[in-house]
């Protein structure tokens, strides 16, 4: 018959605060990478949008 117990832990040990630490700085590194890339996307969009606009506008205007 086979025995139930474990020996030892399933999760292992746990980590330090270093590594901890290691850990929270690359999450938030990469939170502000993808927040920082959203930022920059959003920003292009708009002084695109922009530019189309003050183009069209000038065109219009200019050829009235």
């Amino acid at each position: 018959m086979v025995s139930m117990e474990q020996s030892g832990s399933t999760m292992g040990e746990e980590p330090t605060w270093v590594e901890l630490l290691v850990s929270f700085l690359l999450i938030g590194a990469v939170v502000a990478a993808v927040g920082l890339a959203v930022i920059v996307s959003l920003v292009g969009l708009t002084l695109w949008g922009k530019a189309l606009l003050r183009r069209h506008r000038g065109t219009v205007s200019g050829g009235s």
